[in-house]
């Protein structure tokens, strides 16, 4: 189930009355926009007893089509390797 930012604002907003709408919707794109330029910048993302985000780099390498079986030529590229934490690792698989 994914999340739209709007319900996330307001979800925050129902939790911290005290904060205007506005500004936890600045605060929201501001984290966006420094985690999309992290990874841009090809660094590692870490949220301490939540998540981490690394880009891995990936080879250029040949590959073959299976259907056909023709050799493909394939550049190096950034692939993405997400890991939650222990806690919410044990948090998601627990049994209710």
């Amino acid at each position: 189930m994914s999340t739209k930012k709007s319900d996330l604002i307001n979800k925050l907003s129902s939790y911290y009355p005290n904060f205007i709408k506005r500004d936890l919707k600045k605060v929201i794109e501001i984290f966006i926009s420094e985690v999309r330029f992290s990874l841009k910048r090809h660094e590692r993302i870490e949220l301490r007893d939540v998540f981490s985000i690394e880009p891995k780099l990936q080879k250029s390498r040949i590959a073959r089509n299976p259907k056909t079986n023709e050799r493909i030529f394939v550049k190096e590229k950034y692939s993405l390797n997400f890991k939650a934490s222990k806690l919410w690792t044990k948090k998601i698989n627990e049994k209710k």
